[in-house]
């Protein structure tokens, strides 16, 4: 079962009770969905098993009917500021008034019929966050490019052939990155619909998720990533009739890759642009963003460098998947440094501190106002004692909000739960 956990400020703080693994976003009404994945790892099988889907609402320990929570949000009463519970704000912390809800995100708990995930070993309180390299031997920052054919070694801006490439090539000519270390053939995910029907069936109802060592087979969404700045086009308007997400080509009963969003010819598409990342540290470090609408997992890789700057992907409300009718935003998770991809953007173990269970998380979107909003917060509760090796800063938003010695600062004062700036133009993470 899975809901979604909102935190809003403003007279009152009101936080929506969580059952379930990833994230997502909503607009107005909160996503919930089964996934297919159900704290398990990459080795297992796991198929969907219907059932009911509630969304629970507290405030102050007690519960809300969600037409006050609707109501609030209607009348300014509620102000999203991130996920998870947050202490009351003032107003004036919220520089720009909400519009449109985003980060709100999915949280991972063990199915109740399983035995309690081990609490990962806390890292040592006396433990300080390393020192930033002196500027004057730090390296310089250098911008990469953002266009990505380089990266994905072709085309991004051709139009793909539907319907005339075997489903055995990926597809990196149209400008989709290989993820190699996922063990998919290249692709992010795999996912087998051997009931559906392209253009007949109204919902999904038999979903089976590919383990690494499966490749992109006849009837089966393969989904894929995108360079920096980019973000796949492709998802089927039918998703789970229970509520999953679904993405990628899809490879038809014949064995070869077709357009699932037809109205999108190009694989992959721009964000709005406007978030950047910066690495200020002495080693790599990767922001794995949940493949989404998809198996939902944290495959898609952003690794930065020492002395670069990316732009992070930020998806636009109006333009990009919609879930059961709610807007949605991009997650990501903020690994530990020194350690790539097939590391840490694959679905993980407890204690790892990697994964779905690094320490940090991000929430990128553009709402229907127009305005940005990127939230810093901690990942809850698969993670709650994990700590990064660096810090991070987001510089150019709204209000002061940073992630320093595994603590969080908002306008300067620790808080628990994390803090989300808005923006109408530039805004930078930075690393360091």
């Amino acid at each position: 079962m899975k809901s979604t956990l909102l935190a809003l400020v403003g007279a009152a703080t009101l936080a929506v009770a969580q059952n379930h693994a990833h994230n997502h976003a909503a607009h107005h009404h909160p996503a919930r969905h089964l996934s297919p994945l159900e704290g398990r790892d990459l080795a297992v099988v796991t198929e969907t098993a219907p059932g009911p889907v509630e969304t629970i609402y507290e405030l102050n320990g007690v519960g809300l009917p969600y037409k006050d929570v609707e109501e609030g949000l209607k009348n300014g009463k509620y102000v999203l500021v991130g996920a998870g519970e947050v202490s009351s704000a003032a107003p004036s912390t919220v520089a720009a008034p909400v519009t449109s809800l985003v980060a709100a995100v999915f949280k991972e708990k063990v199915p109740s019929t399983t035995a309690p995930a081990p609490t990962p070993t806390p890292e040592p309180t006396t433990s300080a966050t390393p020192e930033p390299a002196p500027t004057s031997s730090a390296a310089p920052i250098v911008p990469v490019p953002s266009s990505g054919g380089s990266s994905s070694g072709g085309d991004i801006d051709a139009d793909f052939p539907s319907g005339t490439i075997p489903c055995s090539e990926f597809p990196s000519a149209y400008g989709p990155k290989p993820a190699a270390y996922l063990g998919f053939g290249k692709w992010t995910g795999i996912q087998r619909v051997p009931s559906f029907k392209m253009g007949i069936s109204k919902a999904i109802s038999e979903i089976h998720t590919a383990i690494s060592g499966e490749s992109c087979t006849a009837k089966s969404f393969c989904s894929y990533q995108c360079p920096a700045g980019y973000q796949k086009s492709q998802w089927p308007s039918t998703q789970g009739n229970t509520g999953q997400s679904i993405g990628g080509l899809y490879c038809n009963a014949d064995g070869m890759l077709e357009l699932s969003n037809p109205d999108q010819k190009k694989l992959c598409i721009k964000g709005t642009g406007g978030v950047k990342v910066r690495n200020e540290i002495s080693s790599n470090a990767c922001i794995c963003r949940t493949d989404y609408p998809g198996t939902e997992a944290e495959t898609v890789a952003l690794e930065t460098l020492p002395g670069q700057e990316y732009e992070l992907t930020c998806p636009d409300a109006l333009t990009y998947y919609t879930w059961e009718g709610g807007h949605t935003s991009a997650q990501y998770y903020i690994n530990p440094s020194g350690n790539g991809p097939d590391k840490a953007c694959l679905w993980s173990s407890p204690g790892s501190n990697l994964g779905n269970y690094s320490p940090l998380n991000a929430g990128v979107g553009k709402g229907t106002d127009g305005v940005i909003y990127l939230s810093l917060f901690p990942n809850w509760p698969s993670n709650k004692d994990g700590v990064l090796d660096y810090n991070v800063k987001i510089e150019g938003g709204s209000i002061s909000c940073k992630y320093e010695g595994g603590k969080f600062y908002s306008q300067g004062s620790e808080v628990a739960t994390g803090c989300t700036v808005s923006l109408y133009l530039l805004i930078l993470i930075k690393l360091y």
